[in-house]
């Protein structure tokens, strides 16, 4: 027995970690899914990020940021590209003498230009004179330079993953590192392809050309930061606002965390917060004419001066045959210098796009407490709450995402969390979906062994009677009760009280079904049994009292057993009465319950307590005896319930030893009959059989009785 509970006790407490733990493997899971990051989730979170952005895109606002567009039709009026660059010296006098804060050349001058006279002279074979006349013609590179060198403008070069860095690099600024270095953050590049040496040197910036596109090719941030080998750079981007601003330095602040990276970079009074990589994100608008001015115009003097004057302006291409163009997150193509365009606006204008570093911590933060709710309602919870609670889950996830852009432009990933939770909430319905499987395998089991089989049978072949409703039909029912097992359960371990309770239940109900009989219900450590029901039995009195009898015979065998054993467990009391009852089912839309009323059913259950107080085990009435002649039985008497007006004949099955198939007890028979007739000699009768037969209840209730003046075979009850 010990060995039973122990082993009983360790499933359960094995079953109880399973459940707990399974929730919490599932968010660990849905959380390495979060760390590794695999390409498939990069491009999810992007695509939701892009999104945003078409949905709520951000509202345009007259920045002093110009793209000065060298078009088509520009490239129409003044010839195709390359312009030659005494032409470009001409473009930034115009826009230097409206007032420009700085001209911004997203385009790469790493070659001498191909028009300059002395670039002529190596092509074709002039006469002395004409070679004359053209050497003494300026040198276009030098121009150019001469015009950079009186201020305000701001060249590229394009870094490259491999190759070296060039002899000549200028860097017309200065790096102030805050905090840790920025080093190991950065986006790393090894060489670059850099302006002529003149034009470097005649510079005020120069910046890095440089977008580093997701996988998709989109351009969503912008690199403000740069590593070049074993230095940090400046993009174009950070300056052309440190040109316009007139500032030397950069101020570079790293979080003070290990591993956390950059947190911002400050241009002058601008604080510009960053990736832990130096890069912002893009918030773009839709697409705006303004933002564009054709460079012909600029020559042609068609541009106001206020759209020129302490503007950025940047000198780029959006004609389709210089191919410049990239992937905008709104959809479709635009100029790279317009991503570059739109970074400065966004700086200006104050309307920031930020992915902060405590972000992902946030969205871990979610992926547990949100996977734990949704994995252990999944595990525990009906599929109607599980569902409901991952939707609720999902809803708030995809909310916060969205308020925390349009209302910071704050980029909070809804997709990782969102599909950690759904994998969670998969994983763990699954798991409560097996273990219910298993749970109503074994209630089938279970019901298929203790629910009457002659009843399960008759539901597999009749569907149509799962229906509620009834009829009325003669059956025969048998109660039970087990005396003093109230306080047998308060007397010994709960587990071992059980485990006799289940197999003295178990034997009992084998006995029931053994002869057909129904199991009505099982209330604690009572039983009831009906026959007749829900087929028809045409010996159903035959079969209730010999299934009754045999219940009694093995009871009283079962508390001996028990009683050797140091067990006080009680003797069963049985009452067993047949009358007509309507059967069938009964209860609402929610449940009903197979079974049958009618007073027989209160009368049986009487018959059964009033054994208490005749000192019976087992009585029968005569409608149930009536129907078994080959059974020995001595009347008990004419038997007035509580709550009834008319008497019953109630009968004990006669016994002798372990078999109810005993002669007639013509001496009790001989006593009873004259306690019927209001005998006087019933008395002394019933004294001489009390004598000899210390041990029979039923003659010494009688005696009782008449002792205390009562006559008659009536019985009246005021007890239940």
């Amino acid at each position: 027995m010990p060995d039973t509970r122990l082993k009983a006790l360790s499933n359960r407490v094995l079953k109880l970690n399973v459940d707990w733990v399974l929730p919490i493997a599932a968010v660990m899971l849905g959380v390495l899914l979060f760390l590794l990051n695999p390409t498939i989730l990069q491009v999810l979170r992007n695509t939701v990020f892009d999104e945003y952005q078409r949905w709520s895109p951000r509202p345009y606002q007259d920045a002093p940021v110009r793209i000065i567009d060298v078009d088509d039709e520009s490239l129409t009026r003044l010839g195709q590209w390359p312009w030659p660059r005494t032409r470009l010296a001409d473009l930034v006098e115009h826009l230097r003498s409206a007032g420009a804060a700085a001209v911004v050349f997203d385009m790469m001058f790493a070659e001498p230009d191909r028009t300059s006279p002395e670039a002529l002279l190596k092509i074709w074979k002039p006469s002395a004179s004409l070679r004359s006349e053209l050497s003494s013609l300026p040198v276009h590179d030098t121009v150019f330079a001469d015009s950079i060198a009186k201020g305000g403008v701001v060249l590229g070069h394009a870094p490259t993953r491999t190759g070296t860095l060039p002899n000549h690099f200028v860097k017309p600024y200065s790096i102030v590192q805050i905090g840790p270095s920025p080093m190991s953050f950065l986006s790393q590049f090894n060489g670059t392809v850099a302006c002529l040496a003149p034009l470097q040197d005649a510079t005020a910036g120069n910046g890095a050309i440089s977008f580093i596109p997701d996988n998709d090719g989109v351009i969503r941030r912008v690199p403000l930061m740069l590593r070049l080998g074993d230095q940090v750079v400046p993009s174009l981007v950070a300056e052309a606002l440190r040109v316009a601003q007139g500032e030397r330095n950069y101020f570079i602040k790293t979080a003070e965390e290990e591993d956390a990276g950059l947190e911002s970079i400050r241009i002058g009074p601008l604080t510009i917060p960053t990736t832990a990589e130096g890069e912002i994100w893009v918030r773009y608008t839709k697409p705006v004419a303004t933002r564009y001015i054709p460079a012909w115009k600029i020559f042609s003097g068609q541009v106001p001066q206020d759209l020129i004057q302490n503007h950025i302006l940047l000198v780029g291409s959006s004609a389709q045959g210089l191919m410049d163009l990239r992937f905008s997150p709104l959809g479709g193509t635009m100029p790279g210098v317009e991503a570059h365009a739109q970074a400065l606006e966004q700086i200006i204008v104050g309307d920031n796009l930020q992915r902060p570093g405590w972000a992902p911590a946030l969205e871990v933060l979610g992926i547990i407490s949100g996977g734990l709710l949704v994995g252990f309602i999944g595990m525990f919870a009906g599929s109607l709450l599980s569902a409901g609670a991952v939707v609720i889950t999902l809803i708030l996830t995809v909310w916060g995402g969205w308020y925390a852009y349009s209302n910071y432009g704050l980029l909070l990933d809804p997709v990782t969390p969102g599909l950690t939770l759904l994998m969670i909430f998969i994983f763990t319905s699954l798991i409560h979906h097996a273990a219910t499987e298993r749970r109503q395998r074994w209630v089938r089991q279970a019901f298929a062994r203790y629910l009457s089989p002659n009843l399960v049978n008759y539901l597999v072949n009749n569907p149509g009677q799962l229906e509620l409703g009834g009829s009325r039909r003669e059956c025969s029912f048998i109660f039970t009760d087990l005396a003093s097992f109230t306080n047998l359960m308060e007397k010994l371990d709960p587990a071992v009280a059980v485990t006799l309770l289940n197999e003295y239940l178990d034997n009992m109900i084998r006995i029931a079904f053994k002869h057909d009989g129904t199991l009505d219900r099982i209330v604690g450590d009572a039983v009831a049994i009906m026959f007749s029901a829900p087929l028809e039995q045409s010996d159903h009195r035959q079969r209730a009292l010999r299934c009754a009898l045999e219940m009694h015979r093995f009871a009283s065998d079962y508390a001996a057993d028990a009683n050797q054993r140091g067990i006080p467990f009680g003797s069963t009391r049985i009452g067993i009465h047949t009358g007509e009852v309507t059967v069938g089912n009964f209860g609402g839309s929610t449940i009903f319950d197979y079974r049958a009323l009618g007073d027989p059913v209160n009368t049986a259950a009487r018959l059964e307590t009033v054994n208490k107080q005749l000192g019976t085990w087992v009585c029968v009435s005569e409608a149930t005896l009536s129907g078994c002649p080959e059974i020995m039985a001595r009347p008990v008497g004419r038997l007035v319930l509580k709550g009834k007006t008319q008497p019953l004949l109630v009968y004990e099955p006669a016994f002798v030893g372990d078999t109810e198939l005993a002669k007639p007890d013509l001496d009790y028979a001989e006593a009873y009959k004259l306690m019927a007739q209001d005998d006087p000699t019933a008395l002394n009768v019933f004294k001489r059989l009390a004598e000899e037969r210390p041990d029979d209840p039923l003659v010494k209730f009688h005696l009782q009785r008449l002792l205390s003046g009562q006559t008659g075979e009536v019985i009246v009850f005021t007890q239940k």
